[in-house]
């Protein structure tokens, strides 16, 4: 008999075919002594025991496989409301609640319901923001929804488009699923391990970190170089946060302004995070990105992925002439193109292949137009990211952070943007 269920400390959970590699690079993250919140994995034989016993096959395979658009649409459909709405299987129910029961009376703390799907967290398809994560999970009726909506996020629309630009089946792969208490953070971020130019980049923000991987705040940019040596500090405008109080579900609050432009992290505890990354790039053997949590005890690392970084080509020196914006560098290319500023997403339809996006918020529902854009440039946002993970994956430039870009930047003039040094240049 399979065991769905394995603790995040056991050596198994490191089986990224089973537990998909967010899950299993956190553990072995953990089996090396570095800090990781402890927790349980899912594996993904459970979901497709699930899908066998719903009789939901026919489906899975039809998505890709149907001759019609309206018919893959009606698979699609199909799978999400099997997996949404059918009860779990007894088998998988069982042992699921038990060790979430166990892990609530050890902690005390809510929990986090993530995804981790077999085909994320690689390189070249990091799917970063592409699936399903719910934090602040507290009724035992909540995170059995949270866990079929982690099974189901594999058939949402966005997830397809992404997979199909990839040339990937969902019905050729699973969905693991990963549970751990939700850290209660003081501060939380990113931070790649290799920038363009030789150094390491940390992001932070207050509170939990979803704010800047759905780019909603500009983090806090610590620039440090490979011996962990803290060479500058920008700091961010995070006039927001997301927290929680004493058990209560996640909710966003403004940030005093006294904190909206203070630095997160002194600088010792910068040089410790700089040192994880290190460690962390060192263990998997390649650069990194890594999402990180700071709480009373310390930094926790909450995931850690391949990163993909190229180098820019030199620029034409004509550019060096037109007005200039600084911002976060996402890491990666040169771009140009016309600007189309857009302030709501019902307007993303005016941009033509070879743009500019000029944009407020760069979240992951942008996704959707990177294969049509040649960069973009954003008002908030930092180089961690979903999104600017998504554009380094795809050799699209993007600078965020960038202040009040859609005011300053006219309509329709042509644009260059710098994704390596986090500069953005147009002709007037």
């Amino acid at each position: 008999m399979t065991q769905f269920v394995i603790p995040l400390t056991a050596s198994a959970a490191t089986d990224a075919g089973r537990f998909g590699p967010k899950a299993a690079n956190l553990a072995a993250l953990g089996a090396a002594g570095l800090p990781i919140p402890e927790g349980f994995c899912l594996d993904a034989e459970a979901y497709r025991t699930q899908i066998r016993a719903l009789g939901l096959e026919a489906d899975a395979r039809g998505v890709f496989a149907a001759q019609d658009r309206p018919q893959a649409r009606r698979h699609a459909l199909a799978m999400k409301l099997g997996l949404l709405d059918q009860p779990i299987i007894p088998e998988i129910l069982e042992t699921l609640l038990a060790a979430r029961r166990e892990l609530v009376e050890k902690t005390g703390a809510l929990v986090a319901v993530r995804s981790s799907a077999l085909v994320e967290d690689r390189f070249g398809s990091s799917f970063a923001g592409q699936f399903e994560s719910f934090i602040g999970i507290e009724t035992e009726d909540d995170f059995i929804t949270a866990v079929r909506s982690c099974w189901g996020a594999l058939w949402a629309t966005r997830a397809l488009r992404y997979m199909a630009t990839h040339e990937i089946d969902p019905a050729d792969t699973a969905m693991a699923v990963l549970v751990q208490p939700l850290v209660s953070a003081r501060a939380s971020g990113g931070g790649l391990s290799k920038t363009a130019d030789g150094g390491m980049l940390l992001s932070a923000t207050w509170g939990l970190g979803s704010a800047i991987a759905q780019g909603e705040v500009t983090p806090d940019r610590y620039e440090l170089s490979r011996e962990a040596e803290l060479l500058n500090v920008t700091a961010g405008v995070k006039d927001h946060s997301v927290g929680c109080i004493h058990r209560a579900e996640p909710t966003t609050q403004l940030v005093p302004k006294a904190l909206i432009a203070e630095p997160c992290l002194s600088k010792p505890q910068a040089v410790e995070l700089g040192q994880l990354l290190r460690k962390v790039e060192a263990l998997m053997g390649m650069p990194v990105e890594i999402e990180w949590a700071m709480d009373d005890a310390g930094f926790k690392l909450l995931q850690a992925r391949p990163l993909h970084m190229e180098q820019a080509p030199v620029p034409d020196k004509l550019w060096l002439h037109h007005p200039r914006l600084n911002g976060h560098p996402a890491g990666i290319g040169w771009g140009e193109g016309r600007a189309v500023v857009v302030n709501c997403e019902c307007e993303l339809t005016r941009i033509n292949h070879g743009d500019i996006l000029v944009t407020k918020v760069a979240g992951p529902a942008l996704s959707q137009i990177l294969s049509r854009v040649a960069g973009v440039v954003a008002e908030r946002g930092g180089s961690t990211s979903h999104l600017a993970s998504l554009a380094r994956e795809r050799g699209i430039p993007m600078v965020l952070g960038v202040l009040d870009a859609t005011r300053r930047i006219p309509n329709g003039v042509r644009v260059a943007v710098d994704g390596v040094a986090g500069v953005v240049r147009w002709m007037h």
